[in-house]
């Protein structure tokens, strides 16, 4: 029932206009982003031009206290445990009632996390966040 009301609606625009700026901010901060953005709910984001793999900043982003997947790429090397890429999703966020500046944030910790930043460095940033948007 709750997908047949007006407001589910806005949420889902919501969550793709995340996405989209979240694909936007990671790209400005030089990151490849398969597709070259998203018009959908989730980011891909391809670390070929790296030197890290998608298993390490999931790892990394899960220290900090972040929840992202690692996730093939089109012509991925590697092998599916470990992966070029990086999934990430905007519904969660959204819930919380994250804006475009939280959304910054948010890029600016996976962007460190990818350049191989010390997640600890993070965890107050992602806390706070967390503390200040509450899940509903």
């Amino acid at each position: 029932g709750e997908a047949l009301r007006p407001e589910f609606r806005t949420y889902q625009q919501k969550v793709k206009d995340h996405a989209a700026w979240l694909a936007e901010c990671l790209m400005a901060q030089g990151l490849d982003i398969v597709t070259g953005g998203t018009d959908n709910h989730i980011v891909l984001v391809d670390l070929r031009r790296t030197d890290v793999t998608g298993a390490a900043v999931e790892e990394r982003a899960l220290a900090a206290g972040l929840s992202v997947n690692k996730n093939a790429i089109p012509g991925d090397p590697r092998p599916p445990m470990v992966t070029s890429g990086l999934r990430l999703g905007t519904a969660a966020v959204t819930t919380r009632g994250f804006g475009r500046d939280q959304i910054k944030t948010i890029a600016d910790v996976i962007t460190g996390l990818v350049r191989g930043a010390d997640p600890e460095r993070f965890r107050p940033t992602v806390q706070g966040l967390c503390e200040a948007f509450p899940l509903p």
